[in-house]
């Protein structure tokens, strides 16, 4: 089969197609052949060597949507022929609150899915939501359950509150905004780009502020009159700006720190004064990927997809992610 394989650290570059073997399931385990599959910034990190417990060569790959062609023993044999999701993690674990110490996600160093077929647990495969086609479905995994955990488990967001996504145009930012605005929430975005912003107020956005602006945080606080839940993945000098504009109980999830640490500390009265939470949040569980794709049938969302690259133009799609050009997934069209 045909798949792409990171062999040495070095950039997207070092991303080379080869043909390997086709993996067979084992005991529990189906074999899905892989119609698409989409990129995450954590693939970029590893072709540059910015990764924990890096293990090479490696197929890299989270995300994915294919047919189950082969089960493995102990599989029934009804599950051949069905259209899939992949849930893009192992060994989550049985507390919903967080995951295990063996936790860890799909594509290094486990195979992943930027190959035409993978091998997973017949448990980690989900029906694909039928109005969405296979570039659609591939984007979820991943950043679709980063975001649904950041926004609806841990910032336990409500319809009519206020959001706050930082940093339109990734992946998970943009599932964010998605999710949001289906809740019934009234959303606000920022960017250092005013077309994503833009872009993001066509896709439901109330509004939004480009952070490179000196005064940003004080435009945002009188555009949204204060934020309930805020989703950010960005850390570093803007950090303080977002907690400034919590109402009273408000919620500032972070997943992650694209920026790094922010360059001061908090201003403590506001945190006690308000009763306000500061969270933690990764990617969420096998439940929560369940919750996620029910939502996604109830309210027909769509995906946004920045672009489509063959899977053999998987270098080129890298690059893009590494650019940081894009609003939505990256998807690759196997086959």
């Amino acid at each position: 089969m045909k798949a792409v394989i990171l062999e040495q650290i070095g950039g997207p570059e070092q991303l080379r197609v080869s043909e390997v073997t086709t993996p067979e399931p084992g005991p529990g385990q189906v074999r899905v052949r892989l119609h698409a599959s989409a990129l995450n910034r954590r693939d970029v990190w590893i072709t540059l060597g910015q990764y924990p417990k890096i293990r090479l060569p490696s197929i890299l790959g989270s995300d994915g949507a294919g047919v189950v062609d082969w089960v493995g023993p102990e599989v029934p044999q009804d599950c051949l022929g069905q259209e899939v999701v992949i849930y893009p993690a192992y060994d989550w674990g049985e507390n919903p609150r967080f995951p295990s110490p063996i936790f860890h996600i799909l594509g290094m160093p486990d195979p992943g899915t930027f190959a035409d077929y993978l091998c997973v647990p017949a448990g980690h495969v989900f029906p694909k939501p039928a109005h969405l086609n296979w570039e659609q479905a591939a984007a979820l995994p991943l950043a679709g359950l980063t975001s649904w955990r950041a926004l609806m488990t841990q910032g336990a967001a409500q319809a009519g509150e206020t959001v706050l996504v930082t940093g339109i145009g990734g992946g998970v930012a943009t599932f964010a905004l998605k999710w949001a605005v289906a809740l019934g929430a009234r959303v606000f975005v920022t960017s250092g780009n005013d077309a994503k912003l833009e872009q993001a107020q066509r896709m439901g956005a109330a509004g939004g502020v480009n952070y490179r602006e000196s005064d940003w945080a004080k435009r945002l606080a009188e555009l949204t009159g204060g934020v309930d839940v805020v989703v950010d993945g960005t850390g570093g000098p803007a950090f303080a700006g977002c907690f400034s504009v919590l109402r009273p109980g408000g919620r500032l999830v972070i997943y992650g720190a694209t920026a790094g640490n922010p360059p001061t500390g908090l201003e403590m009265a506001k945190l006690f004064f308000r009763q306000a939470y500061i969270i933690g949040s990764t990617m969420g569980s096998p439940a929560e990927f369940a919750a996620m794709l029910r939502f996604v049938e109830t309210h027909r969302i769509e995906p946004a997809l920045d672009q489509v690259f063959a899977l053999d133009d998987a270098v080129a799609a890298h690059q893009r992610l590494l650019a940081a050009e894009q609003l939505g997934k990256l998807v690759l069209r196997h086959g």
